[in-house]
């Protein structure tokens, strides 16, 4: 029954993505829908941008080993990521009527700073994507028995197919139906295991003394560092990216689309803290569960503990966490390479000829994303490093591009290569102590306004 019931639900995607693939006329309805979604809609497909496989099953692992300062990142970060769009981002951008967040770097910076920030920004995805791919490899592996590169590969096709149909109204339309799913499905496990634990006090009082601290681990110099950093890494370092750029510009109007981002970060906490705390009552209930590999406490839970029913609410909520996740991760980075890196050398090519791109593009960011997938294993770094590219190298010239009249190219490549290259060599090649994000960001920070000042008009 539970077979039959991913089955079905992995086809209804796909007959989703067969229906929305009617409503595209152009490369505006593919990538943004139309600009036509409705506030409800619109804060649903903007929660779901990073309530994905670190949600479900990474942070629940670093929770229960180090509390809520280990899971500072994700939710807290994202959460805070998608208040700060609604605030202080997505009116500017919608104003803009631009069909990409690099579309701004043309506008404000010229070509050059375009195919600088798109070329940073489409690898950023990549191992986001993987992520979600393992996720949803390990689910049938849990319940199919299926190798996980077999469920990584079948994933990636299924999320890639109605992707491809239908873009932008695929993701919105499949989004609030797998949002619905996640929440029932999260919530009725919630009671279920608080009833059989008798309440959520005896957890509490079981967790260790500083378990539900907000406060830094260690108050020394490095340790506040890491704390800044794990705030930032996706509260900030997440704002300039392209899926939350497409999911919160396809409201229908200005407001919508601020009041739909702050929603939608207020929902994302409230919902992301469930799984969270299942995770700890899991732990309470079945310590033999426990295992190096604590990303597979939930599933083995409701696998081995649960009757049917709550298996198929459970996977049914675990697999639209990371369908929604993976479905706007593999179109955005599809549509910058279409709209910012090959149409500019084809400034007359008609837009159905990009649409055609675009789509292409899909397929080619799937593969990259699958080939990352079986070289990497861990959701949390994954996700972790990839918002940490575009925090270094993004996050100063948009927002310094913004608020700064005086910044210019310069300034805007300077900070984008050289955040880059700083926090790359500091992470992958002599690994320092001090967070290699933040040293990214201040010489990302640095190079703006050096290279502003230096060449000025």
């Amino acid at each position: 029954m539970l077979i039959g019931f991913i089955l079905a639900y992995l086809s209804i995607n796909l007959f989703v993505g067969w229906w929305a693939s009617r409503k595209i006329v152009n490369t505006e309805d593919f990538v943004l829908a139309g600009r036509g979604l409705s506030l409800g809609l619109s804060a649903m497909v903007t929660f779901a941008t990073w309530f994905g496989s670190e949600t479900m099953m990474g942070a629940p692992s670093e929770f229960i080993e180090h509390g809520i300062a280990g899971v500072i990142e994700e939710p807290f970060g994202a959460a805070l990521c998608l208040i700060l769009v609604g605030l202080f981002y997505a009116r500017t951008f919608y104003r803009l009527n631009i069909l990409t967040f690099c579309d701004y770097f043309k506008i404000r910076f010229g070509a050059t700073a375009e195919l600088v920030s798109a070329v940073v920004m489409i690898p950023s995805y990549f191992g986001w994507i993987a992520a979600q791919l393992i996720a949803m490899g390990t689910v049938l592996e849990v319940i199919m028995g299926w190798p996980l590169q077999t469920g990584i590969w079948l994933s990636a096709l299924l999320v890639m197919s109605y992707t491809l149909m239908g873009g932008m109204w695929s993701v919105s339309v499949t989004d609030f139906f797998h949002n619905i799913v996640l929440i029932i499905g999260l919530v009725i496990l919630f009671f279920v295991l608080e009833e059989k634990i008798g309440g959520i006090t005896p957890v509490l009082n079981q967790s260790p003394k500083g378990f539900f601290s907000f406060a830094p681990r260690s108050f020394s110099g490095l340790g506040i560092a890491q704390y800044i950093t794990a705030w930032i890494t996706v509260g900030l370092g997440s704002i300039p990216q392209q899926d939350i750029f497409q999911r919160v510009m396809a409201s229908k109007n200005e407001n919508t689309a601020v009041r739909a981002s702050v929603l939608a970060g207020f929902l994302y906490i409230s919902v992301a803290l469930l799984p969270l705390f299942i995770a700890l009552m899991a732990k309470y209930l079945h310590p033999e569960l426990m295992q190096s590999d604590n990303r597979m406490l939930i599933p083995n839970l409701v696998m081995k503990h649960t009757n049917i029913f709550l298996q198929i609410l459970f996977f049914g909520a675990l697999i639209s966490a990371v369908l929604s996740t993976t479905s706007g991760a593999i179109l955005a980075p599809a549509s910058v390479l279409g709209e910012n890196i090959i149409k500019p050398f084809f400034p007359t090519l008609p837009d159905k000829q990009l649409l055609r791109i675009i789509r292409f593009s899909v397929v080619l960011v799937t593969f990259a994303s699958i080939w990352m997938a079986s070289s990497r294993q861990d959701i949390f770094e994954l996700v972790g490093e990839s918002s940490a590219f575009s925090l270094v190298s993004l996050f100063v010239p948009l927002t310094v591009g913004l608020y700064w009249k005086k910044a210019n190219a310069t300034g805007c490549v300077a900070a984008m290569l050289l955040g880059l290259g700083s926090w790359a060599i500091c992470h992958f090649v002599y690994e320092t102590a001090f967070p290699a994000s933040l040293i990214g960001l201040f010489v990302s920070l640095g190079s703006m306004f050096v290279g502003s000042h230096i060449n000025r008009n």
